[in-house]
């Protein structure tokens, strides 16, 4: 390659912003501001890591996505609240937290396989507790904004977060990820 072709390569990568890096700082203004190019950027340089600690601990693609997820809502209620404490650089504080809510995760699913290794079943007061509960249930979906409900009946129905994306015309399917977990928490 010419050594023309390799300044303007450099050039161009400088000018897009390939190399670029936020500070902690910045990255946290970014964060609490919800600025889009700071959640791209980290997407783009914090996913990875998490990616490669939940796949190689017994999880999959789509779980390392919504530990991701988590770990950023949890990052944004800190910086929120002001209970951010770091000791660390912000990418290492991060992916303790990616960790501890993977580690968490892992330990909910071997005590609830140790607990129910078997379904019981079922009695007559456990139909009318489930009864109870799809009413309450069934009432608190009712009180979701029509997007909310949207979201929450398409990843019922199985709909991959991609195809959720594309339906809701959503930039992609992390996206489409944020959507369905903020749904899923107005329901909560």
């Amino acid at each position: 390659m010419p050594s023309g072709n390799i300044i303007f390569v450099i050039w161009f990568a400088i000018c897009t912003g390939v190399f670029k890096r936020y500070s902690d700082k910045s990255i946290i203004r970014g964060i609490k501001d919800q600025d889009d190019k700071i959640l791209n950027w980290l997407y783009d340089h914090y996913l990875q890591p998490v990616k490669i600690y939940v796949t190689r601990n017994s999880g999959t693609a789509d779980d390392a996505s919504d530990v991701f997820q988590d770990s950023i809502i949890v990052l944004y209620r800190q910086i929120c609240e002001e209970k951010l404490a770091l000791t660390t650089d912000l990418k290492g504080y991060f992916f303790s937290i990616a960790r501890n809510i993977w580690n968490n995760s892992l330990r909910k699913r071997k005590i609830t396989l140790e607990l129910h290794p078997e379904m019981p079943d079922e009695s007559p007061t456990d139909e009318a507790a489930d009864i109870v509960f799809e009413r309450i249930v069934s009432r608190a979906y009712e009180k979701l904004s029509t997007d909310h409900q949207k979201v929450l009946t398409m990843f019922s129905e199985g709909l991959s977060y991609e195809a959720i994306a594309v339906k809701l015309k959503l930039k992609n399917e992390t996206y489409a990820r944020r959507k369905k977990y903020l749904a899923k928490e107005a329901l909560l």
